[in-house]
């Protein structure tokens, strides 16, 4: 059977949250489908629970009829192109989108007027950013408002996704938030600097009262550290109630792969929840893939290199200057500075599956020995990590 790598951008709404993934199928040369109806299929086990959708996109190859030999999750939005519900041998595939029980999304193309004629309910309609001036995309988004909720594609800024916010668009899925329009700060802030102090004691084995210490100077730190560690991303059977009683539970290797996602937290940029969100997809999606292919004692390691991936974005400093004060392993710093490494091809792979390119996903996957499928599975627990530690 033909691969099918699948690739994923986050809907964000006004509230700067993450409200939806659009997973966009890439068809290898070959592949139908039929093919990607199998390899969603291949994915129920690990498809991210809750209330968040889960837009699905089929790229290249326009949705047929046959993709709903899946039997898609409740939280499940099939995306239709206008011109696959019109002309004489649209029937098949209007029936079945008729009869779906799970949401309808309508890519806004020439012949919309067209396909909404044809009596599919559409919960959404996708307007491509690209396309329209604000002033088109209101009219649209205003003439459109009987049929669906308006989403928008293909924002490239922050001042874009404003724009689609001001013509009456309730969310856009794209990575635009990741491109900071600020200058990069000189250096970190108090309270970023305090969990890096924090961060770095832990890092070199300090004693426990020396760490708790620090951390009574600031309470809301002690607080977010006990929250992360009893959430139920980390699968604990019992609760933590105090930082001596985590260290005799997890133990200093485990404790600074929390702190590490602490000072991810610490930023004030407005884009916050939607950035710590992909920091932690990123963070779960190279500990998963790198199982098997590395020491287990560097599962951890990955995982901070993931969520370290985006604090240049997240705290507003350069990425050299936050690691310049952080006691962290070549590994780790070399990932992230762009200079390879054993962790470089991990975090490659996690970038690539934030794009639009599948073949540089299947190229990059491939180096490492993984399968579609592996990628593919490894990509759903991601978002569901990030989905309940969000919670």
């Amino acid at each position: 059977m033909p691969d099918v790598y699948i690739s994923r951008q986050p809907l964000v709404n006004r509230q700067s949250k993450i409200i939806a993934t659009r997973l966009t199928l890439h068809l290898e040369p070959g592949a139908t489908t039929k093919d990607a109806a199998a390899a969603l299929g291949a994915l129920t086990e690990f498809w991210p629970q809750g209330e968040k959708l889960v837009f699905i996109n089929c790229g290249q190859t326009p949705c047929d009829e046959t993709l709903f030999e899946w039997q898609a999750p409740a939280n499940a939005t099939i995306e239709a192109h206008s011109a696959s519900l019109v002309g004489p041998d649209a029937g098949p595939f209007i029936a079945v989108l008729q009869a779906t029980p799970v949401s309808l999304c309508l890519l806004f193309e020439s012949q919309t007027q067209a396909a909404l004629a044809s009596g599919v309910p559409f919960r959404f309609i996708a307007l491509d950013a690209q396309r329209y001036t604000p002033m088109q995309l209101k009219s649209l988004a205003t003439q459109t408002q009987p049929f669906g909720i308006s989403v928008a594609l293909n924002v490239n800024d922050g001042p874009e996704f404003q724009a689609c916010l001001d013509a009456g668009v309730s969310a856009a899925a794209s990575w635009f938030f990741m491109h900071p329009t600020k200058a990069p700060a000189k250096a970190l802030n108090p309270g970023q600097a305090q969990i890096v102090r924090v961060l770095n004691l832990v890092r070199r084995n300090a004693d426990v009262k020396e760490i708790e210490v620090a951390l009574k100077q600031d309470v809301a730190l002690s607080y977010k550290l006990l929250r992360y560690i009893n959430s139920a991303g980390f699968g604990l059977s019992c609760e933590v109630q105090s930082f001596r009683h985590a260290v005799t539970i997890l133990g200093y290797d485990k404790l600074n792969k929390w702190l590490s996602l602490l000072l991810a937290t610490a930023s004030k940029d407005p884009m916050a929840p939607a950035l710590m969100h992909t920091a932690l997809a990123r963070a779960r999606l190279m500990e998963v893939l790198a199982t098997g292919l590395v020491e287990p004692q560097e599962y951890d390691n990955l995982f901070i290199t993931g969520a370290f991936s985006m604090l240049d974005a997240l705290l507003g400093v350069s990425m050299d200057k936050v690691l310049e004060s952080m006691s962290l392993p070549a590994s780790i710093v070399d990932a992230l500075l762009g200079h390879g490494g054993v962790y470089g091809p991990f975090l490659e792979l996690a970038k690539a599956s934030e794009g639009d390119d599948g073949k540089a996903v299947a190229d990059q996957a491939s180096m490492l020995g993984l399968s579609a499928d592996q990628f593919n599975r490894a990509q759903m627990q991601a978002l569901a990590f990030a989905d309940t530690m969000e919670l």
